[in-house]
């Protein structure tokens, strides 16, 4: 089938500036690849892994994400909220997402480990069992939010207001209460 891309390896790759034809890569590793300014609309990655690459405006409507692994990349600014959520699963390491948006999208038990998510938009998102491993979420939105179960035990730097998002079992350290009362303008030593 030549809507198919499987078991390929691509490194150092530029494809900026570029429409990616609308395919499915299956099992395919992309390593210090450039999608600066690549339009990967209606392009499926299942079980891929992209290590080093940087996602620079990346345009990602109805782009579709099934268990993959982001390692290091840059990932500024993307909006996620475009993306088909059906069946999305990916996991995160040592990845910048600073001012992206998940506006509304479906990302449940989503892993984030040593991810940095400042003044990322979690607005209306589901993230339920999600994990954010000692993550810098420095002014990331929370509002509406679904973080049933979520573990916010190592992150850091997090503002969550409880009365306009649902916590029902998210685990915080103690250290990080104080993430949950930031609206109260209240001194805790």
């Amino acid at each position: 089938m030549t809507n198919q891309v499987i078991d390929q390896t691509f490194d150092n790759q530029s494809f900026n500036n570029i429409k990616l034809p609308a395919r499915e890569y299956d099992n395919c590793t992309f390593i210090n690849c450039d999608f600066t300014e690549t339009n990967m609309s209606a392009v499926t990655f299942l079980e891929c892994t992209f290590d080093t690459c940087n996602f620079s405006l990346v345009m990602m409507k109805e782009t579709s994400f099934q268990e993959v692994l982001f390692t290091t990349c840059k990932m500024l600014g993307l909006d996620f909220s475009n993306c088909n959520d059906f069946m999305f699963s990916a996991k995160f390491y040592s990845t910048n997402l600073e001012y992206s948006s998940f506006y509304g999208f479906k990302m449940e038990n989503t892993l984030f480990s040593d991810c940095n998510l400042c003044e990322a938009d979690f607005t209306k998102t589901d993230l339920t069992g999600s994990v954010f491993d000692d993550c810098n979420l420095s002014k990331a939105i929370f509002d509406k939010t679904i973080l049933e179960s979520v573990d916010f035990k190592t992150a850091e730097n997090f503002s969550i207001d409880p009365e306009t998002n649902k916590l029902k079992k998210a685990k915080f350290s103690k250290s990080g209460l104080a993430g949950l009362l930031s609206k109260h303008n209240l001194v805790i030593e």
